[in-house]
């Protein structure tokens, strides 16, 4: 039987205000990664405005604390918090985890990065799949007590995990995750971060549905913003060539913003977790062949496979420990 996919009343134009109209976030508590800047800054100053107590998880502080002063100037609530934390550093990561002592009901895994060049950290791994997956799921392994405690007194806790068409692109590659053999290719790199934020999600959701916290990816869609500043000229090329096919219109951030807040917030992912959600709304699977051009609010099924789910969480596991 096929499963039946989750709508909601939101669309590809509704935005962070459309999605948190009349929604009472007080006394919870929140946290937004790379939320410096773009999709992040946006998707903090909406659950601020909601009445969420948040805090920007960023490595640039003085632009984190910029943010943070016109979030309580055009909401009129409370500043919210700015805390370092740089993904690609473990040190930096242990850091904010050991600081943390409130519940936590919702964590935005927004912070991404894109190089056009290899770039590694100091454990080695590459420097995309870094930052944008093991950072955060070194993140949410180190918060789930806190998580846990918001859902036991609240009923629910969630994590959104922001992923990308772009998993379209590629698998993870379990034989070569850091391109220690094969050749690199930047945009390779990324589509497999981006399809391991999707695969986290589903083994989360595996083991922590049953303590009331749920996680789900999201594709923001195309939004301009500072995330395309290290783009290659092929890159660029890349992504031209798809908005000229249709394959994606540009939206504003608060648009972008949109989607990882229905996840956050909205009563029918609720309880839900483990999906892919496009344009508001829960993703149709593709198979993995299908291109980009073909299925652009798709998921590709590796990006959902519970198999590889759970060998990415015991690799990432292996590689942090």
């Amino acid at each position: 039987m096929t499963q039946q996919l989750i709508t909601t009343r939101f669309d590809a134009v509704s935005t962070a205000d459309d999605v948190l109209a009349g929604v009472d976030l007080r006394r919870r508590h929140a946290i937004v990664t790379g939320a410096s800047s773009g999709i992040g800054a946006e998707t903090a100053r909406a659950l601020t405005a909601a009445g969420a107590e948040v805090t920007l998880a960023v490595r640039n502080l003085e632009a984190g604390t910029a943010v943070a002063g016109q979030i309580a100037a055009t909401t009129g609530r409370p500043r919210p918090q700015v805390r370092m934390l740089d993904l690609a550093d473990p040190i930096s990561v242990a850091a904010f985890i050991h600081d943390w002592t409130a519940p936590l009901d919702v964590l935005v895994n927004n912070a991404g990065i894109v190089t056009s060049e290899l770039q590694r950290t100091t454990q080695g791994w590459e420097l995309q799949f870094a930052t944008n997956h093991l950072g955060h799921f070194a993140l949410a392994l180190g918060l789930h007590p806190h998580l846990a405690a918001a859902a036991a007194s609240r009923g629910r806790a969630c994590i959104v995990a922001l992923s990308s068409t772009a998993h379209m692109r590629a698998p993870v590659d379990f034989d070569d995750i850091h391109f220690q053999r094969r050749t690199y290719d930047p945009q390779i790199a990324y589509a497999q971060s981006k399809t391991a934020n999707s695969l986290f999600a589903v083994a989360a959701t595996n083991r922590w549905q049953g303590e009331g916290i749920v996680a789900n990816a999201v594709n923001p869609g195309g939004v301009a913003t500072g995330l395309q500043r290290n783009f290659s000229t092929a890159q660029r090329e890349s992504l031209a060539a798809a908005e000229a096919a249709g394959i994606f219109t540009y939206k504003t951030v608060s648009q972008g913003a949109a989607t990882a807040l229905v996840a956050a917030v909205a009563p029918e992912f609720a309880d839900v977790g483990g999906r892919y959600l496009d344009d508001c709304r829960e993703a149709y699977t593709v198979p993995d062949d299908a291109t980009l051009a073909e299925h652009p609010h798709g998921v590709k099924q590796w990006a959902l496979d519970p198999t590889a789910a759970e060998r990415l969480w015991r690799t990432s596991v292996d590689m942090i420990s």
